[in-house]
């Protein structure tokens, strides 16, 4: 990125503020690596602090700076987030640029769809929904957890609507629902990096573990809707 001292060598001459603000902006990359929206720590004892420091410091991190060198230069560059996972999905010749992009959507999500203090048992809305498509929270769980601990290598299980029902679905790699007609409403990564560092093989207990202590429900009806 062109730094501040480096434009003014460049250009001999001083800009005002509001010209090299532009300027800055419109040389910034098209996607960040988000905070997270709680401490490194703040999981523990159910996932480390070092398994989040390198889940996210590392891991998502490539994702976005992949994404970011893959798309420099094209029109691609121009899309946000969620249009760029669409436009570059079922493409051989974008397949790349889908394997981060959608990486980067499907962590930027999971790290929302847990929270310290989590699981236990959603309300309103999505608590009458669960009941109408699942026949109970009990039923939902089991089937979510299924799909986690049986997701064949590397990649993540799903609350989905299909716009008129609740489901669950698990995708491989980085295969998302958000390029499926599906709107995600909650996810746990079973990638190995998620969860290697404090349950090595044992995904099942991870699983477990998030699902009764992490899962954030409060998120899970805000993308459900009122």
């Amino acid at each position: 990125m062109l730094t501040r001292r480096d434009f003014l060598a460049a250009s001999g001459s001083f800009l005002p503020a509001a010209a090299l603000a532009g300027a800055v902006q419109d040389a910034a990359p098209p996607l960040a690596l988000p905070p997270l929206p709680y401490a490194e720590n703040a999981l523990e004892p159910h996932i480390s602090a070092r398994t989040v420091s390198f889940h996210h410091g590392k891991h998502h991190k490539a994702y976005v700076d992949n994404a970011n060198r893959l798309v420099a230069g094209t029109d691609l560059a121009k899309l946000g987030l969620e249009d760029l996972c669409k436009a570059s999905a079922g493409k051989k010749e974008t397949a790349a640029v889908f394997n981060n992009a959608a990486q980067v959507f499907n962590h930027n999500f999971y790290w929302k769809s847990m929270k310290p203090g989590g699981g236990g048992k959603p309300a309103g809305r999505l608590a009458g929904a669960i009941e109408r498509d699942f026949g109970g929270l009990d039923k939902l769980l089991a089937e979510f957890s299924e799909a986690a601990k049986t997701q064949f290598g590397s990649g993540w299980a799903w609350l989905v609507s299909d716009g008129s029902k609740l489901g669950v679905v698990k995708t491989g790699n980085a295969d998302t629902p958000l390029v499926h007609g599906l709107k995600p409403i909650l996810t746990i990564d079973v990638w190995e990096h998620a969860y290697y560092l404090d349950y090595q093989n044992r995904r099942a207990d991870y699983v477990k573990a998030w699902i009764e202590s992490l899962a954030n429900w409060d998120f899970a009806a805000a993308n459900l809707g009122t």
